[in-house]
């Protein structure tokens, strides 16, 4: 059958070919086929009721069409004005409810405006573009976005002049309820999105109609708006809000509102603390207002009040209502913090009717993504929005269920290791604008990756370039980020330094019995088999153990260490504990540094609030060398004055909140101990302005993140960060490779990760020994080492994480291992 069609086909533009203009002379069945009665017929039914006959009807309707596309690319230009008499009756099969019919028309309307150029897109112009706005007939708006994407494919580089006029009605299919026209017009919109920097460039064609000519002018000024956020039309907030915007934060309100005008969505990724949550917050209070006075005045279903939801990391829920009261009326936006266990929640979901906005953690939504996928939602708003990154978690496959008007992402740190994960943000936000998973990696993902590596060719570091360029091209417009260093000239400086203390003659006892281990020929053997025979949690297992020795040997020296009662007996005939604070180096650099800082130095009554000059955020990654900073530095006798707060995933979600503001607002508490994982992301922690890092996280953006809770508006004080680094370690092995990820949350995409296993074993390897000269031994390491190094350091960016190591790689297994 197809060998006969694309017979037929080849025989077809021979003949229109070889008889070239007096073809209908010659051949006048063709010409009846094409123009068989039935298309007038059909033509004229559709027109009136969306409605062809039968089957049948439908079936010769579509065969004229298939003959039509067929024969016209080769008609001789003298039959071009008889092919675009044609071109109102194949408009009218658009709106056919013969889905073979609307197809064939489109493909039609395509060719017809290949072939006869301006004036077939003059009638494309007039005729689909109205059929986009049938908001009562889905039939009518696939047929005009199905020959939208038609002519845009076929047109190329041709389709430019009329980007300006098709543009605007294709954004308003982008948030279509029916999924299929959706998906086409992003796909439309990407497409011409591509080609909008030539717009410019290019004279209107003379034959252009004066009225589109207008019309031109006027949607060319929404093009430079999407182009160039600082052009958007400045948005007053139609109701009291109890702040004074800074003036970028005015310029994102107008960007949001310029997003909500069109019905778009996108990213604001402003560096932390820049406001981000007032910024949202104005324009949902906004939007909600105005939507509910237009309904009372129109009675439009379009305009029909309806919630909002913001979903955000457990720790900020209490924060958000915080937030929301503190700059909101309740008349303006009524919140509805939905947190608690399942008969809590059961009991809360019935009072969604009198609050007009939600706030629920990620997990509350998956859990409950039942009720919440059932709501209409005029915003939906995902605070820290990177979560959502891996599109193949359950928390990510929940959210994109959620159907909403609006779609914002929240995040000052929205891309941190994987051009894939910004595939996955916009995958929320306006499906296929970026195509499929697998296109984007083949378009964008793995040129951008073989570019980066160090042996890519200049064809591959091209390929790069232009795929890069053609990526920002793609998605810029839906972004809006700023620096506090360009918006912020009155924030102090925050000034950044690494700390080094030294091993314990304890810890330098386990680090290198480790290295004389069974654990380290055991990862030495894996790491030299074949890639497919190579398992990798005892490569892991050993970076977990080193780790913790660089912490506290409380953390490895369990009853079932090789070396346990060895060095029971050594710490008895020294008269000494393994609490003792001598054992661990980071202990007695962090109670130094905190004295050099003022923090915790002196004495003070019981009952007595002091007010020291400095006051301090000590971060750790692990709860339990939380647990071993508070018991063994804080509550003994070694800093007696010392006052502090604990925050970690121990403490309920709604009381995290006040246990920030107790800290922010009583300057006698000195210290507040944080994870990295709860206190984070978005807290406003500026009653601190200084940060220690008793641990950290292999991604930089965690801890970028963690700092500037303190380094935001409101922080009157220079901010002060410390690294606790122990010196010759692992630790300071990837610390000093980890800063040339720092760059990445100012640029949209980073480099791809590779694979940890794919490392040479002594490339590896070196991350365990323990080497008091490592910064001269790094100056002699080969560009494969240090490439090889970085492509660890991306995979422990994603991969250390506490519940993960605990549950999968566990130590307690473990530890047989490093018997010799």
């Amino acid at each position: 059958m197809a060998t006969q069609r694309r017979g037929a086909q080849f025989g077809l533009s021979s003949m229109a070919q070889y008889f070239g203009a007096a073809l209908f002379d010659k051949l006048p069945v063709l010409w009846e086929a094409i123009n068989h009665c039935s298309l007038t017929q059909v033509a004229a039914s559709s027109s009136q009721n969306g409605l062809s006959g039968g089957e049948e009807q439908a079936r010769e309707l579509a065969n004229s069409l298939h003959v039509l596309e067929t024969v016209g690319p080769a008609l001789h230009p003298q039959l071009h004005d008889k092919l675009l008499g044609l071109s109102l009756r194949v408009c009218d099969c658009l709106r056919d409810r013969f889905t073979a019919v609307r197809h064939r028309a489109a493909r039609c309307l395509a060719m017809l405006a290949k072939v006869c150029g301006l004036p077939a897109m003059t009638v494309v112009l007039e005729q689909v573009l109205p059929l986009l706005g049938a908001t009562d007939s889905d039939v009518c708006r696939q047929g005009a976005v199905e020959a939208l994407a038609n002519v845009i494919e076929l047109l190329d580089f041709e389709i430019v002049p009329y980007i300006v006029l098709l543009v605007l009605p294709v954004l308003g299919r982008i948030s279509d309820h029916n999924e299929n026209i959706r998906l086409m017009a992003t796909q439309c919109f990407a497409s011409l999105i591509r080609l909008m920097p030539l717009e410019s460039g290019i004279v209107d064609p003379p034959e252009l109609k004066p009225c589109l000519v207008e019309q031109k002018a006027r949607q060319r000024c929404f093009m430079q708006q999407l182009l160039d956020s600082n052009k958007a039309d400045d948005y007053k907030v139609p109701v009291p809000i109890h702040a004074e915007l800074r003036k970028y934060q005015q310029d994102g309100v107008n960007w949001l509102a310029f997003l909500n005008k069109y019905k778009l969505h996108g990213i604001l990724c402003d560096d932390m603390g820049l406001g981000k949550t007032l910024q949202s917050l104005c324009i949902l209070a906004g939007d909600h207002h105005l939507r509910e006075k237009a309904y009372k005045e129109t009675g439009s279903a379009d305009c029909m009040p309806l919630p909002s939801i913001v979903v955000c990391p457990p720790t900020l829920t209490g924060h958000w209502v915080y937030e929301i009261q503190k700059f909101v009326a309740c008349q303006y936006l009524n919140p509805l913090h939905y947190t608690g266990p399942p008969v809590e929640r059961a009991r809360l979901k019935p009072q969604l009717r009198r609050h007009n906005l939600v706030i629920a953690s990620y997990d509350i939504v998956r859990n409950d993504i039942d009720f919440f996928s059932g709501v209409k939602w005029n915003y939906c708003i995902l605070d820290e929005g990177h979560i959502i990154k891996n599109g193949k978690t359950k928390i990510s496959k929940a959210v994109k269920q959620l159907q909403a008007c609006h779609r914002l992402i929240l995040s000052g740190t929205p891309i941190q290791n994987n051009v894939l994960e910004l595939w996955s943000l916009f995958d929320f936000l306006m499906p296929g604008l970026l195509g499929s998973e697998r296109a984007f990696t083949a378009r964008y993902g793995r040129p951008i990756l073989q570019s980066r590596d160090a042996k890519s060719s200049m064809k591959e570091q091209e390929a790069g370039v232009l795929a890069m360029e053609a990526l920002h091209r793609q998605v810029l417009p839906f972004l809006l980020r700023r620096m506090k260093d360009d918006v912020l000239q009155d924030l102090p400086p925050k000034i950044m330094q690494d700390y080094y203390c030294e091993l314990s003659t304890l810890q330098v006892q386990l680090y290198e019995d480790f290295a004389k281990s069974r654990a380290r020929v055991d990862a030495e053997e894996q790491m030299g088999a074949s890639e497919a025979a190579r398992p990798h949690s005892h490569v892991f297992q050993c970076l977990q153990y080193l780790r913790k020795v660089c912490n506290h040997p409380l953390l490895v020296l369990q009853p079932d260490h090789p070396l346990y009662r060895q060095i029971a007996d050594q710490l008895d005939r020294t008269a000494t504990s393994l609490c003792s604070l001598q054992h661990s180096g980071k202990l007695v650099a962090l109670r130094q540094l905190l004295q050099d800082c003022g923090i915790g130095v002196g004495e003070r009554a019981p009952a007595e609030a002091v007010v020291g000059e400095h006051r301090a955020l000590v971060f750790c990654q692990f709860k339990s060398m939380l647990d071993i900073v508070e018991k063994h530095l804080l509550k003994y006798a070694h800093m007696p004055s010392l006052t502090y707060l604990r925050l970690d995933g121990s403490i309920p979600a709604g009381s995290r909140h006040s246990i920030v503001n107790r800290f922010n607002n009583d300057p006698s508490i000195d210290v507040l101990l944080l994870t990295t994982h709860v206190g984070g992301l978005g807290l406003n922690l500026t009653g601190a302005d200084t940060v220690i890092f008793v641990e950290h996280d292999w991604n930089p953006m965690k801890d970028l993140q963690a700092m500037d809770r303190a380094h935001r508006i409101g922080q009157k004080k220079v901010v002060n960060v410390y690294r606790l680094i122990t010196k010759g370690t692992l630790e300071e092995k990837i610390m000093s490779l980890q800063k040339f990820k720092i760059n990445i949350a100012n640029t949209v995409i980073s480099q791809d990760n590779s694979s940890l296993l794919s490392m040479a074993t002594d490339q590896l390897l070196d991350l365990f020994a323990l080497d008091n000269d490592w910064q001269e031994t790094k100056a002699d390491q080969s560009d494969d080492s240090r490439q090889s190094m970085k492509q660890v350091l991306e995979n422990l960016g994603d991969l250390w994480d506490e519940k993960q190591y605990e549950e999968e790689y566990d130590l307690g297994t473990f530890m047989q291992a490093l018997h010799k």
